[in-house]
């Protein structure tokens, strides 16, 4: 398989090896002490070694800073922060998924800003702007489920509240992708599963979402295509690189698309996260099909075109099924209770969840009973 080069409107470098054109780029770039921002698992990797050394050989000076864990906080990128300015990096090297991506981009921003990472939220009441020129940023995504690669926002979550803050700005985009699908091969099946119904449900909530965007539409529509054909194929055989490489596709499709706004499955996971400590593509997939039931009488059409396209039948009933049949498939719980939230949960997870902004673009207005609703069903 080749390695594609394209535009959207990040610079992407798309197919297995494609890693190992970054020392060349970095160095063509001028970069010369760039630091890598991982997650402890990667980092424990051969993979993060092997980088170094590409970056070595290359003329380079890496440093790795390995501490993003979890739903990142404002701890870890300080650190990250630290990292960079005790080796005098002039770069960041996005290696991971979504969390370290996210992470590897708030470090650029914190390096050359001043303040804390979260008054550069775009909820913040005293948002301070983005006014200084970011250091050198390039990603290589390790997961196929956030896109956050070809993301313009990070997510970090408040210290104490837990609650996930956006950090908005095109800005943030990397200067070049490198996503190699041969980077996802050993990932566990489980991971692979839960990111794979995060890259799905980006799709679909951006593609039902009611703003108006045709262009996303089309990609959301193709992303979902394309994730229903390829998740149940790299949950089976994780060795499958055809599959590995739609998925990763996948998902960066996902990630432009959404830039069109999400739904209520989102705000659900967003309070799954904060309250329960939930990972993100997991919440996901098991609120996708609760919300989506709700849902169906918003948007028929675009319900059966979903319907078609992921081989679901022609109508919303039928894909909300396939949706039920795709979790079963894919080892995605079916209820919450299988990943440990309780009944008294439930309150603080209706309160986080409609503060939360994505459902304000959902196909149909959500209350604060909706939302209890929700949780109620799927617990």
């Amino acid at each position: 398989m080749a390695v594609h080069q394209f535009s959207f409107p990040t610079q992407i470098h798309f197919g297995p090896g494609a890693r190992r054109l970054l020392g060349a780029h970095l160095q063509a770039a001028g970069v010369k002490r760039p630091l890598v921002v991982t997650d402890r698992g990667v980092a424990a990797l051969p993979l993060t070694g092997e980088l170094s050394a590409a970056l070595q050989r290359a003329g380079l000076t890496p440093a790795v800073f390995p501490d993003v864990f979890g739903n990142p906080v404002a701890s870890q990128v300080a650190a990250g922060v630290a990292a960079y300015r005790a080796h005098s990096a002039d770069a960041v090297v996005g290696l991971g998924g979504g969390a370290a991506l996210d992470v590897a981009k708030v470090v650029a921003l914190m390096a050359v800003h001043e303040g804390g990472v979260l008054e550069y939220a775009w909820d913040h009441p005293r948002v301070r702007p983005i006014t200084r020129a970011l250091p050198y940023f390039v990603a290589l995504p390790t997961t196929s489920g956030t896109g956050s690669e070809v993301g313009r926002s990070a997510v970090i979550s408040d210290e104490a509240s837990h609650v996930k803050k956006i950090i908005f700005s095109p800005a943030l985009l990397a200067r070049a992708v490198f996503a190699d699908p041969e980077l996802t091969l050993d990932l566990p099946v489980k991971i692979t599963a839960a990111t794979g119904m995060d890259a799905l449900t980006h799709n679909v909530e951006s593609y039902l979402s009611p703003a108006y965007h045709p262009l996303c539409d089309g990609i959301a529509l193709e992303g979902a295509r394309i994730v229903a054909r390829a998740l149940p194929l790299v949950v089976k055989d994780g060795r499958n690189l055809a599959a590995r490489s739609d998925m990763m596709m996948g998902s960066m499709m996902g990630a432009i698309a959404f830039q069109k706004d999400l739904g209520a499955v989102h705000s659900c996971a967003h309070a799954l996260s904060a309250v329960c400590d939930l990972h993100h593509g997991l919440a996901n997939g098991i609120m996708l099909d609760h919300v989506m039931r709700f849902n169906a009488d918003a948007a028929p059409e675009k319900f059966a075109e979903l319907a078609r396209v992921c081989g679901a039948g022609n109508d919303a009933a039928a894909f909300v099924n396939w949706l039920k049949g795709l979790k079963e498939t894919v080892g995605i719980p079916a209820r919450l209770g299988a990943v440990g939230v309780k009944p008294e949960h439930l309150p603080k997870l209706v309160e986080v969840a409609v503060a939360d902004s994505c459902h304000r673009t959902n196909p149909k207005p959500c209350t604060r009973a909706d939302f209890e609703r929700f949780f109620a069903e799927a617990l």
